[in-house]
């Protein structure tokens, strides 16, 4: 599937997850990815309702945080991210797991949804 990015997380019982990938498995850093997964999901369901696929802006420094926020991203799953990439993200609002291991996004989505998803240390040193 893909889309434009909108409709995820507004206000429908929905709340859309980013996750950087490549072939569709999470990449280690955020800003090196090709592509995000954004998933609409709905968390008292523990179900993925939609799934779209987009290509991130040129990596600059900010530039990703203000992007997927305006994509409609409430949560971020990553294997890391800079210490600026955070503060922005929280500026927005948008909740960000961090040390996650790589691995096929959808089940890096199901383990968050079941609430067994495992994040460990920051794969960024910057």
């Amino acid at each position: 599937m893909s889309g434009n990015g909108n409709g995820g997380g507004n206000g429908n019982g929905s709340t859309r997850i980013a996750v950087p990938t490549h072939n569709e498995r999470l990449t280690a850093h955020l800003g090196h990815c090709g592509e995000f997964m954004l998933f609409d999901v709905d968390r008292e369901a523990r179900s993925v309702k939609r799934v779209v696929r987009e290509t991130p802006p040129p990596h600059e420094p900010g530039v990703l945080p203000q992007w997927l926020a305006s994509q409609g991203a409430q949560v971020v799953i990553a294997g890391g991210m800079g210490q600026r990439a955070q503060q922005l993200f929280e500026r927005h609002g948008v909740e960000v797991h961090l040390g996650v291991a790589e691995a096929p996004a959808m089940s890096i989505v199901k383990a968050f949804l079941d609430g067994r998803l495992e994040t460990g240390a920051n794969a960024c040193d910057h």
